[in-house]
């Protein structure tokens, strides 16, 4: 889902990148020139791409998985999208943290967060295009199932209100309404908008830090989880049945962005540890990253067990996010080294990162289509019945098909990037200082840093050419209509410096 162009740098406030470079030349004698460090490059990490739709799979196959068989320990198995998603807030973390900070350093990228709210606004209009367009498509049918239902105009306006802001999440009754995944969005979308504060405070810990930093995460999410299954009195998934049902909490508990917000740091933290390997630290024996894959997936089948048959809560928190993390920075770890293990090469392959390049479209198309075949107000009207056991391979066929076209045609789309580009652009203008402080001053504190200047640092008088009419201003004092141009000044020691009218010296 990426295609939206990255920042292009530092934006000045006082003057042009060529500018600067030119003042910067200046500023060093001719033999002794600022020598540009080069930061170290960062080698592709295919198979995280791969990982995406290890995950995908069996959650797209979880939605409707009881129209696919009627086994009931099978169905234990394969309903369980509410501890597999953990995996995709964890690895959307890692790879803010591997695509935003440098490696090697204890520092963020200042180039990809020099303007926040471009970053933030990017990173929305990465997937916002994809699920703007598929929820208008649909919004038909999404009206029609609530007229069928007798929904209230002024309900179902709010619903296509939070659909299309992507806000959803934050409302646990409203959190699954029209295109359900799509909850995943909007907890994505208030975990960026923090990702311009957290990364940089991540980026400076050292590798004890952030080890820290992700067992202390892993116990305030464990700590939500206890509290969920307290309150509904739902520890275990093999009590009886009758007892009351608090549906409310648990959306509270697996839909609120805040808890996205901490497994997306948990990747963020872990990604960091890798990225600050010392060469002493890669020649250290590893274990086989399909240890790890083994053992985080094998925490599904703890369903088929009875004393540790726990509420998907627990199991996410307590043993998949944590053990899938670690595959994640095993497999990271064993992708740049030599010798690569088998699984790291499968996940890395042309195939799988093909088929991780569909993980984003099908993630948001496969509810729709789903809809399509299974919900009951719809297929009764286009097919008689829900569709039956045997059409699910084709459900999941159709699928990967879409999913393929709509990466081709829409995702890829050079039309689509730049239009998503131009928007992210138009946003960030418009909410410019929402999260990084501009330069400019109220013009009272401009007045005083302008009175408290030396004189060496005031601009320079005007041309001796006419800038227009003069005007007089209070007691005699006159100022031109045309303001001084920013311009950089020399001091008496040679020092160059910016000036900004209004401001002085920057």
């Amino acid at each position: 889902c990426s295609g939206v162009p990255d920042s292009s740098g530092r934006r000045l406030t006082t003057a042009s990148a060529t500018s600067e470079r030119a003042l910067a030349g200046s500023m060093a004698g001719e033999g002794d020139k600022p020598k540009e460090t080069k930061a170290a490059s960062k080698p592709r990490i295919d198979c995280i791409d791969g990982c995406r739709f290890a995950l995908v799979l069996p959650i797209v196959i979880a939605h409707f998985a009881r129209f696919s068989t009627n086994n009931e320990r099978l169905l234990k198995i394969l309903t369980q999208e509410n501890v597999l998603v953990g995996g995709f807030f964890v690895i959307s973390g890692y790879v803010a943290a591997y695509t935003s900070t440098k490696l090697g350093e204890k520092a963020a990228d200042e180039r990809k967060l020099a303007r926040p709210e471009l970053f933030f606004w990017q990173k929305v209009m990465g997937y916002y295009p994809l699920h703007f367009c598929s929820t208008l498509a649909f919004t038909p049918m999404f009206i029609w199932v609530e007229r069928m239902y007798n929904t209230p105009w002024t309900t179902t306006a709010f619903r296509a209100f939070l659909s299309f802001s992507m806000m959803q999440a934050w409302f646990p009754k409203e959190a699954e309404i029209w295109n359900q995944p799509t909850w995943f969005l909007s907890a994505l979308t208030f975990s960026n908008l923090t990702m311009p504060a957290i990364l940089p405070r991540v980026a400076e810990l050292s590798k004890v830090g952030l080890r820290k930093l992700f067992y202390a995460l892993t116990a305030v999410s464990v700590l939500q989880k206890m509290s969920y299954s307290e309150a509904a009195r739902f520890h275990q998934h093999n009590i009886s049945t009758k007892r009351k049902q608090y549906p409310l909490i648990w959306n509270l508990t697996r839909f609120h962005p805040f808890w996205a917000l901490i497994e997306m740091t948990m990747g963020i933290a872990a990604c960091r540890e890798v990225m600050l390997d010392t060469p002493e630290d890669k020649k250290q024996p590893r274990t086989d990253p399909a240890v790890w894959f083994v053992a985080a997936y094998s925490s599904l089948l703890l369903r088929l067990t009875g004393k540790l048959d726990y509420n998907d809560g627990i199991i996410r928190s307590c043993v998949f996010v944590p053990l899938y993390t670690k595959f994640l920075t095993s497999v990271h770890r064993d992708c740049v080294s030599d010798n690569p293990s088998a699984i790291t090469k499968f996940f890395g392959s042309k195939t799988m990162t093909y088929l991780g390049g569909l993980a984003f479209p099908m993630f948001i198309l496969h509810g729709i289509i789903g809809q399509i075949f299974y919900k009951k107000t719809i297929a009764q009207k286009l097919w008689g019945r829900p569709m039956p056991n045997a059409f699910f391979p084709c459900y999941l066929a159709i699928c990967l098909g879409l999913s393929h076209l709509v990466n081709e045609n829409f995702v890829k789309s050079k039309k689509v990037a730049q239009v998503a580009g131009q928007a992210a652009q138009k946003l960030a203008a418009l909410t410019e200082g929402m999260l990084r402080d501009t330069i400019e001053a109220p013009p009272t504190v401009a007045r005083r840093r302008r009175r408290a200047a030396p004189a060496a640092h005031r601009f320079p008088p005007a041309p001796a050419r006419s800038c227009g009419p003069r005007q007089t201003h209070g007691k005699g004092r006159s100022f031109s209509r045309r303001a001084a141009p920013a311009a950089a000044l020399r001091t008496a020691a040679g020092t160059a410096v910016f000036a900004t009218p209004g401001l002085g010296p920057v």
